[in-house]
């Protein structure tokens, strides 16, 4: 356990067996999640080849001609596939006016199973968010890369999030039957290296919270990632090799009654660094259908639920909905 500027370093050996180590991870966790909603982990179990696997066939992507990515868009309300640079702006989910973000990315779910996205939420009128994926014919073992990180974070995912149910003090399988048939993206964001200056204002990536329960983000060591502190200061988040960074989504803020953090975070174009950046993120979003109310350990008769009630699918849409042009 250590700590790297506010946002704490957590190893998460030996995390999942009871005991004075698993009470010492889990109190850092109450913490950290109170205080900045961020904090970087180590000894998450994850392989390297896992890793070095979807880093090295999403550069592939990335540097194909700009008109075979445009294959991979979806059609309307299809969050899925290719995004090109410039045409999301996630400081609009916060009603924040920025020009567009200077990223482009690639995101998949799991919904080419159909028995998975029925269990997940499909019905009538929902069928272009839950549309299969849109896979590129280029790079080969692209598939295979993306689907294999994506069922390791799953894992990973599950067990944060029980740590964190203990950490609000439930039982350790409170989340589990919400996040079962999850409906979590993950999403590849390139950033290209710049050949021009960036317009006043403009970012990689636009000031914005995450709008899920937590996000896992890999990067490739390139520095930008910031986050925001209640003084409206802006901080750098540590680099760490072979961390994930953690972080809080709106979700998580709203089960919790605001006891943890949803905070607002960006990526910017550090001086002497405007080279190529990539990050790699879990963003994990409960179930379309469970229900968002507050947590009954985060309320009492002095501090009321701050939110009203909604659904996890009903608040995802909405933020897209916000921010994609």
């Amino acid at each position: 356990m250590g700590l790297t500027s506010r946002i704490p370093l957590v190893d998460l050996t030996g995390a999942s067996q009871p005991g004075a180590r698993r009470e010492e991870v889990v109190e850092t966790i109450r913490q950290a999640c109170e205080d900045t909603g961020f904090l970087v982990v180590t000894g998450h179990g994850v392989s390297d080849a896992v890793i070095r696997g979807i880093e090295a066939v999403s550069r592939e992507f990335f540097s194909l001609p700009h008109e075979e990515k445009m294959c991979c868009i979806g059609g309307p309300g299809v969050f899925r596939g290719f995004t090109p640079i410039e045409t999301s702006t996630l400081a609009l989910s916060r009603d924040i006016l920025t020009p567009p973000d200077l990223c482009e990315a690639f995101s998949i779910n799991r919904f080419d199973d159909h028995e998975v996205a029925l269990r997940s939420g499909l019905q009538e009128g929902r069928e272009a968010f839950f549309a299969p994926n849109i896979w590129p014919e280029r790079p080969e073992g692209f598939k295979h890369a993306f689907e294999t990180y994506y069922g390791v974070m799953e894992d990973l995912a599950t067990r944060l999030m029980r740590l964190m149910a203990v950490a609000l003090g439930l039982n350790e399988y409170w989340f589990d039957d919400k996040i079962r048939d999850h409906i979590t993206s993950l999403t590849v964001n390139y950033y290209p290296e710049l050949e021009r200056p960036a317009a006043q204002g403009q970012f990689r990536r636009s000031e914005h919270t995450d709008w899920g329960s937590l996000s896992i983000l890999f990067h490739d060591g390139e520095p930008g990632l910031q986050i925001k502190s209640t003084d409206g200061e802006w901080e750098d988040i540590p680099l760490v090799p072979n961390a994930f960074v953690i972080n809080l989504g709106d979700l998580m803020a709203s089960w919790t009654n605001d006891r943890w953090k949803s905070t607002y975070h960006r990526v910017i174009i550090p001086e002497g660094h405007s080279a190529d950046r990539l990050s790699i993120v879990f963003f994990h979003q409960p179930a379309y259908d469970t229900l968002i109310e507050c947590i009954p350990t985060c309320t009492s008769p002095n501090d009321p639920p701050h939110y009203a009630p909604t659904t996890s699918g009903e608040w995802i849409l909405s933020m897209l909905e916000k921010t994609t042009r």
